[in-house]
């Protein structure tokens, strides 16, 4: 999982810093899977989503951002509580990886898979579903990250200060972005995060204020209202994770 994590982190910078087509408008004849099943539906709602505003592109990132953000909640809430049930077999897994230690035979290896498998099918625990909510959540994302730098209307329109299919003049929502970023990372962290994946998400910042200096600040936009959001969504999830916590130690603590 924490692996999973890294690499998708890696790879979005990587998208970020090579643009991936943004300058290939998107339409309803742009060919590809991904192009027609996830970039142009997101560039419509985009669309469709101004045309409700007034011909504000600006809200309608906005609005839009916070909708598909909410609609992948429930992904992030599962996650959750699948990281809960694998805390809680900790101890067992560790005791079991104790007891194989020294047993470097394949023989044994394959014992222990056994007893570990019999484990998660005891405690009905899939290792693999805290990867599954992410494996939806990022295609999603990144296509409305593409959605917004390749819709040409919304180059074309303002929104306050700045052109939308321009860098900020002043600077400002990079700097917002990359804030916002860095406070998301800290809001998101856990205790028992791998150095390499703390390493990457503290660079992230950096990458989102160079990137926001000469990106449209449509993306710059994006960013600062996805941050928002998810600096919201971690501080809920923080929270609803210390209130699982106690539910299952109450439970667990028979009653006098």
């Amino acid at each position: 999982m924490k692996k999973f994590w890294t690499v998708s982190l890696v790879i979005f910078l990587l998208a970020l810093l090579t643009g991936c087509n943004m300058s290939e408008p998107i339409t309803a004849d742009s060919s590809g899977v991904w192009n027609h099943y996830f970039v142009y539906p997101l560039s419509l709602a985009l669309t469709t989503v101004a045309d409700w505003t007034g011909g504000s592109y600006g809200i309608s990132i906005i609005i839009v951002t916070i909708a598909i953000r909410t609609l992948i909640l429930p992904l992030a809430l599962k996650q959750q509580k699948n990281m809960l049930a694998m805390q809680k077999l900790k101890p067992e897994m560790e005791a079991l990886q104790k007891k194989y230690k020294d047993k470097k035979k394949p023989d044994d290896q394959k014992d222990m898979q056994k007893e570990l498998m019999a484990l998660y099918q005891t405690h009905k625990v899939n290792p693999a579903a805290g990867c599954f909510p992410m494996l939806i959540q990022m295609p999603v994302i990144m296509a409305f990250y593409y959605a917004i730098g390749r819709t040409t209307e919304i180059a074309e329109h303002s929104f306050f200060w700045v052109s939308l299919g321009q860098p900020d003049p002043f600077f400002i929502l990079p700097v917002v972005a990359a804030i916002t970023t860095f406070i998301q990372t800290r809001v998101t962290l856990t205790d028992d995060v791998q150095p390499q994946m703390k390493m990457v998400m503290n660079i992230i910042p950096v990458f989102i204020l160079i990137a926001g200096l000469t990106l449209p600040s449509a993306l710059a936009l994006y960013w600062v209202i996805g941050n928002l959001f998810g600096i919201g969504q971690g501080l809920y999830l923080k929270k609803r994770m210390k209130t699982l916590k106690q539910m299952e130690e109450a439970t667990a603590v028979p009653s006098t």
